[in-house]
């Protein structure tokens, strides 16, 4: 494979293939019961061959392809047991690898984009990929002046590449959809295929990842490696080593989950308020954890790749936060007022206040203690809740909207606590909340919670052509309820 395959006919084939492919294996299986082998032995057969076949085709087509596999593979946690066994690997494998382009391919890249005397720049190149993504591959080098680099070459025919991948791939959703019981594929393709393509400007990323970088330099906790150059659709920083949280989520002790979680937690909340963007990809194979001789708590969590962020200058709106200490307070009558306020309720719709705290109070657990412990059984048990059709809670989140100025922030939030449920974690979610989220902590009864979310719609949050891609699960459980305020 010397390239991306662009044409769009032979991407399209490939898509294609998957549906086929799994009906093949459903007449085939079908024969083996007839034949008298075991239905449970011959169904695990054909999730794992289907597994098999959806990374082979995702990985090899990369683009918009693989990056949708990377967005199932964060949600797996919500899978029950017996369906996710046969995807978690093959899916977690499009986290952090994927079939590598050639070295020819690679050095005209850098050729065409860093000058035909390339090779200067550096002391040292590797030609094997460190790592390989949707749109880019990973080289190790040193830099002329001495430092440890990694250098990102973006694939070739990428941007051609996510247009078809998603175009095609919004024709077999239905085949995605019992993968992530209670997420609504379609949607998300369509949003990805409107945003996703700013994963192309390096230049953008290098902006963003200069900012967080300059905020966190002496940060004791979080690590943001230095931009060192970028040309075009090359992006070289600074080497950063650490256990990938894959390793941690897949070997890591109790401990290690931990504190990659709670970590995980901080940046989530405390980027936007420091920096004011939010990073919009928080899938295992962006973060890495990075030990030491001392002890597990005095470990940091180092954060790569920034190249879809979501700009917030006043960092998270103010209304997610009266809105959820409201919630936790027992005012049904208030959220509901909020909800409608920032759009999540149509003025047409009509809701019963309780009923909607009802729904809420299950997803936003975590904040109501001091302590929370993420499982995949906690996430499995909430998203089965709300895609029960015989639920309330499904009849009323098909009454809800999500306004595009909270998109982003929702999508990054609840794919953020599937890799926490994904850890195992336990980790203090409320403290960082009462430290970064505005309005949670405290909040004037009189202050307008619509005045915030109005600004973030004006800067960015929704429309603006710098905004990422979004992506949307379901998460909660059953909590104690608080007195409810009636007035």
């Amino acid at each position: 494979m010397s390239d991306l395959p662009r044409k769009a006919v032979t991407r399209t084939a490939r898509l294609a293939a998957l549906p086929l492919g799994i009906a093949g294996r459903a007449t085939l299986g079908l024969g083996r019961r007839i034949g008298g082998r075991s239905a449970e032995v011959v169904t695990a057969e054909l999730q794992q061959a289907t597994a098999d076949q959806l990374f082979k085709v995702l990985g090899e087509l990369k683009g918009g392809a693989m990056k949708f596999g990377q967005i199932l593979s964060v949600f797996e946690a919500a899978l029950p047991e017996e369906v996710a066994g046969p995807y978690r690997a093959a899916l977690t494998k499009l986290q952090d690898a994927a079939p590598p382009m050639p070295s020819a391919t690679v050095h005209t890249a850098l050729a065409q984009r860093l000058g035909d005397d390339w090779r200067k720049l550096f002391v040292e190149f590797d030609d094997r990929p460190a790592a390989a993504a949707s749109i880019g591959q990973v080289h190790r080098a040193v830099w002329h002046d001495g430092r440890k680099v990694a250098v990102k070459v973006q694939y070739p025919g990428a941007g051609d590449a996510l247009l078809a991948d998603l175009n095609q791939l919004s024709r077999v959703a239905w085949l995605l959809g019992p993968l992530i019981p209670g997420l609504d594929i379609k949607p998300l393709i369509s949003e990805l295929r409107e945003r996703v393509s700013e994963e192309l400007d390096y230049e953008l990323e290098a902006q963003a990842q200069r900012r967080h970088a300059e905020e966190f330099a002496d940060d004791p906790e979080i690590v943001v490696p230095a931009v060192v150059a970028q040309a075009d659709q090359v992006l070289v920083t600074e080497w950063m080593d650490g256990t990938p949280l894959a390793e941690v989520i897949a070997r890591g002790t109790q401990e290690e989950r931990d504190r990659a979680g709670q970590l995980l937690v901080r940046f989530l909340f405390a980027g936007p308020s420091r920096t004011g963007l939010l990073h919009a990809d928080p899938h295992p194979g962006n973060f890495r954890l990075l030990k030491d001789d001392g002890p597990v708590s005095g470990w940091r969590l180092g954060v790569l790749d920034f190249g879809t962020v979501d700009r917030l200058p006043g960092g998270l709106p103010e209304p997610i936060g009266v809105g959820l200490r409201m919630a936790l307070d027992g005012d049904a009558a208030g959220v509901l007022r909020m909800l409608r306020k920032e759009g999540y309720v149509k003025p047409s719709i009509q809701l019963d206040a309780d009923a909607v705290l009802d729904y809420l109070l299950p997803i936003i657990e975590p904040a109501s203690v001091d302590n929370f412990h993420f499982t995949r059984t906690w996430m499995r048990a909430q998203a089965a809740r709300i895609a029960d059709p015989r639920s309330p809670a499904y009849n009323l989140a098909k009454q809800l909207n999500l306004p595009p100025a909270y998109l982003l922030i929702h999508r990054v939030t609840l794919s953020t606590i599937g890799v926490l449920c994904q850890l195992g974690a336990r980790a203090s979610y409320r403290q960082e909340l009462l430290q970064w989220l505005p309005g949670f902590a405290a909040t004037p009864p009189e202050a307008p919670p619509a005045k915030a979310a109005k600004a973030a719609k004006t800067t960015g949050t929704a429309k603006s052509p710098k905004s990422a891609a979004g992506k949307s699960a379901a998460a909660g459980t059953t909590v104690a309820k608080a007195p409810r305020r009636k007035d």
